[in-house]
């Protein structure tokens, strides 16, 4: 669903530009209370995870393939403000390198399929998981279900700023049909994949998973007919807030690898929903050259390789670990800043016991 350039009008995507900024900035706040030292590598691998599961489009129907927008499974595993930091880290390498979803419309771009995504799917998902069984079982079916609506939200989302900055005169009520219709199928394929990421990092590491935090809830006991907190369990001999994350990061990492550096050659070469939604509805009339055209990586192959498959492969491995670097240095930094603000916010509630 990348929107490329010249789809929405300058006004628009100015505007857009302005809050996706602003949202953007509010999340660099608020992932300071979601990371510290373990998670922050996490969340930067989160990232170029979600940048090699983008490349393996899937078809759907039509002619038309879909991929993995990532703002559900970014904020279930990493937190809402942290996911939508991913998610803008991602859109960021991919236009910037890869010459995917058009640099005028970043702003578009993140404020669709990063914030939009990203708030719909954490709200759902908190809404059902408060009211379903803390089972890993309730919470991977709570992670489909918001992962599945997040997807036709943002094409709604898509389709209101066409409405408003829409640079081809079309009926605003088939371009939605068609877009909402299309991303409810694709929805079904990101709601598969989220799931089975998540219930797979809860099956081996919930303490990691910012979705899970409070899984397992305290054991009850019947005494005389009233229910009571069981006595606490001896603890650990190490506590899962210091187990390394070093097996975890490493699989995950060689897992993105395989996925952007071979498996990515077998996904479908249909255009995906926006692009075939484009076409048939004639709303890319005024679509424009991408200012990075002339990428040495762009289109996701490296420029001089002639085989196609190693060219995409070594683009997918390259794009993984430029999005993992970038991801994980700025993350490391707003982890540290929620460390230098610790002490201070400590002294200053000591003074105040005082």
């Amino acid at each position: 669903m990348h929107v490329p350039d010249g789809f929405i009008n300058a006004p628009v995507s100015a505007v857009a530009g302005v809050v996706a900024a602003g949202a953007v900035a509010v999340s660099l706040k608020g992932a300071r209370r979601e990371l510290d030292e373990r998670t922050a590598p996490l969340a930067g691998l989160v990232a170029a995870f979600i940048f090699a599961v983008q490349m393996l489009n899937f078809p759907v129907a039509a002619g038309t393939s879909g991929h993995l927008l990532g703002g559900a499974l970014a904020a279930i595993l990493v937190g809402p403000y942290t996911g939508i930091l991913c998610i803008s880290v991602v859109l960021l390498m991919q236009g910037i390198l890869f010459a995917d979803g058009g640099l005028t419309a970043l702003g578009v771009n993140i404020l669709d399929m990063g914030v939009v995504t990203t708030v719909v799917a954490y709200a759902l998902f908190r809404g059902l998981v408060s009211v379903l069984p803390r089972t890993r079982r309730s919470m991977t079916a709570a992670s489909f279900v918001a992962a599945l609506v997040s997807v036709p939200a943002a094409a709604a989302a898509f389709t209101l700023l066409y409405w408003i900055g829409g640079t081809t005169d079309i009926p605003i009520g088939k371009v939605f049909t068609a877009m909402v219709g299309v991303h409810v199928l694709i929805g079904i394929g990101e709601a598969a994949i989220t799931a089975l990421t998540v219930g797979a990092v809860i099956a081996v590491r919930p303490d990691l998973v910012h979705g899970a935090r409070g899984l397992t809830a305290p054991l009850k006991l019947r005494i005389d007919g009233e229910l009571v907190d069981a006595p606490a369990p001896a603890p650990a001999r190490e506590p899962a807030a210091h187990r390394s994350t070093k097996g975890l990061w490493a699989t995950g990492l060689v897992t993105a690898l395989v996925l952007a550096g071979f498996v990515s050659f077998y996904a479908s070469a249909n255009p995906d929903g926006l692009e075939k939604v484009a076409t048939d509805q004639g709303i890319d009339k005024e679509a424009r050259d991408h200012a990075a055209k002339d990428s040495p990586l762009a289109d996701y192959g490296v420029k001089d390789i002639s085989d196609a498959r190693m060219s995409g492969g070594l683009a997918g491995v390259i794009g993984v670990g430029a999005t993992l670097v970038v991801g994980s240095g700025a993350f490391y930094v707003v982890s540290r800043r929620r460390r230098d603000d610790e002490p201070a916010d400590s002294d200053s509630r000591t003074d105040e016991k005082v």
